[in-house]
């Protein structure tokens, strides 16, 4: 049988009975079931037949249809017009302030460009060790010098033994290296950005979520989804149509890949974050549910104050209006921003975060949520300690590393020098290829309003 990552019915049942440990459902019957027919979160031993593994395919289908007759008791709403109800400082939206005759600043050229410099900044940081634990990322910057994190990792003068420990996640990683970098490397999490610019310069601020669907089938490759989007995209093949596409048999659907696709939607919006995170919802719910859904938002909100904030605080504040504060996302962030504020030391904050969000996957939103908001506050826009915290975090390091250096940017106007790269960006996304980020950063602000 051929394997395909994030897809296979079997596969998605162990996640699928996770997620529902985690929002409240009742599944020890079907836990049951599962495990007496030899289901298990891997795939198939070796060895297995043939029949067999498709009997347990058979079964895996089955449990998850039925595991999606099960309600979570939690209040956690998806669709948007829920979410503004339950959120009592949902902020004014752009339009109405104008009625009112206020405007928010339009914001510097040098900040726009600082959010696509400082996303390409902390994506590429945390690229190398993506998958590594703490221990790893920490081992190996001790043993090549760069404990605390000041600059790019290097695999020159990194004992054998450490990197044999600690192999580095992909071949691609190897051009996220000190040593090897030469302009921006291709990743998922500048991909997306791109594709959001794309579907605003092709149908405007009043896309859809059809809209983004449309895009992807267009222009995104399928092998270079992963997890819920994967997921969603095999739906759309299946005819499926969105919103359904994130929940029919997508356990992934409170994992990050929708927080990742979203900062593009506040660059737009500045200084109005509940348009930004109005944006980030029509583009999630092709994928996500609940939390996933907060997540994109969260850091939509974040991305459009930003531009215009004079202190993380604001950028952090501005995050929570637009998430349920009843959510276990709130929650955690809000954990962590009072660890933040009050530890000296990052470490004892990371301790806490893993303490309490070490149960859940690595690319889940929550805990990578809670590493954002705890970084920047902590951090207090210092752009290098941003970026080293969230990586050094030891989760999603590309993708929490690429939002809060946008995050960082913005609020600086730009970055370190140390942290620039040749200005060119490899996508295989239609027209992208070596594109200077200078040129994303113009062709962003033309898609504000005036």
């Amino acid at each position: 049988m051929i394997r395909l990552t994030w897809v296979q019915p079997e596969d998605l049942v162990g996640h699928e009975l996770r997620q529902a440990a985690e929002d409240g459902r009742d599944v020890r019957e079907i836990t049951a079931r599962w495990h007496a027919a030899g289901g298990h979160d891997a795939p198939p031993r070796a060895g297995a037949s043939e029949a067999g593994a498709l009997r347990l395919r058979g079964l895996a289908e089955e449990l998850l249809d039925e595991l999606a007759t099960l309600r979570s008791p939690l209040e956690e709403p998806t669709e948007l017009a829920d979410i503004i109800a339950v959120c009592p400082g949902w902020p004014a939206r752009q339009a109405d302030l104008l009625q009112e005759g206020r405007r928010a600043a339009r914001p510097e050229h040098a900040r726009v460009l600082g959010a696509w410099l400082g996303r390409a900044a902390g994506c590429v940081l945390g690229k190398p060790v993506e998958k590594i634990p703490r221990e790893g990322i920490r081992q190996i910057a001790e043993a090549t010098g760069n404990w605390p994190i000041q600059g790019w990792f290097t695999g020159v003068g990194l004992p054998d033994e450490i990197a044999r420990r600690w192999p580095w996640n992909r071949r691609s990683a190897v051009n996220s290296l000190a040593e090897n970098i030469d302009g921006v490397p291709e990743d998922d999490d500048l991909n997306y950005p791109l594709l959001a610019l794309t579907v605003l310069e092709r149908h405007g601020r009043g896309f859809t979520t059809d809209d983004v669907a449309k895009l992807w089938l267009d222009e995104l490759p399928a092998g270079r989804t992963f997890t819920a989007e994967r997921v969603a995209y095999r739906n759309l093949l299946a005819g499926i149509e969105p919103p359904l596409t994130a929940t029919y048999r997508n356990p992934f659907r409170e994992w990050i890949g929708a927080l990742i696709r979203t900062d593009l939607y506040g660059w737009v919006n500045p200084g109005d974050p509940a348009t930004a995170a109005e944006y980030a919802w029509r583009d999630a719910r092709l994928t996500h549910t609940a939390n996933g859904v907060y997540g994109a938002m969260f850091v939509a909100a974040m991305c459009a104050q930003s531009l215009v904030a004079t202190s993380v605080k604001e950028v952090v504040e501005a995050g929570l209006s637009v998430v349920p504060p009843r959510s276990r996302l709130a929650g955690a962030v809000r954990q962590a921003v009072e660890d933040a504020s009050a530890a000296a030391d990052f470490e004892q904050v990371l301790d806490r975060l893993h303490e309490r969000h070490g149960d859940l996957h690595w690319v889940h939103t929550i805990n990578n949520a809670a590493l954002v908001a705890a970084t920047l506050v902590h951090a207090q826009g210092d752009f290098t300690a941003s970026i080293a915290g969230a990586v050094a975090g030891g989760w999603d390091t590309d993708s929490a590393g690429a939002t809060v250096g946008s995050i960082a940017g913005a609020l600086n106007g730009g970055v370190p020098e140390r942290w620039r790269m040749r200005d060119s960006l490899a996508s295989s996304l239609t027209g992208f290829d070596g594109i200077a980020l200078g040129e994303l950063a113009e062709r962003t602000e033309r898609m504000i309003e005036p």
